[in-house]
């Protein structure tokens, strides 16, 4: 089973930065792609970035492409999402989700099978 839990958000103004975690107690974990998803109020879940299960392949929305940075520590179980030069834009609510498959197939949410519950990010202009 895995169950993955988003931590690292928060307020911050615009052009700051943050760090998302997302971590799974499973010993499988390692072997999933990675995505991470973003909802703002009253629109669609929309694809922000992506990551193979050895981290050697990336993939980005092109509106973060630049200023955000995924990567993963399987040792640690945890992949991150650092988010530079924020812009009021990002704000939104962010959703880590595991696909099981090794690299990601593509942005798509139906792709992925396991969702964490979400974590805050409001980019103050």
């Amino acid at each position: 089973q895995v169950q993955l839990v988003e931590s690292g958000g928060g307020l911050v103004p615009a052009g700051g930065s943050l760090r998302l975690s997302c971590a799974d107690s499973g010993r499988t974990f390692r072997s999933y792609a990675i995505g991470w998803f973003r909802q703002a109020p009253g629109k669609e879940r929309d694809f922000v970035a992506a990551i193979s299960w050895s981290g050697g392949s990336t993939y980005y929305a092109d509106s973060v492409k630049g200023r955000f940075t995924i990567s993963r520590d399987n040792a640690k179980n945890t992949v991150y999402l650092q988010m530079n030069s924020l812009k009021p834009e990002d704000t939104a609510v962010y959703y880590c989700a595991a696909e099981l498959l090794s690299v990601p197939r593509g942005g798509a949410a139906y792709e992925y099978d396991y969702w964490g519950q979400g974590t805050q990010v409001t980019v103050s202009s």
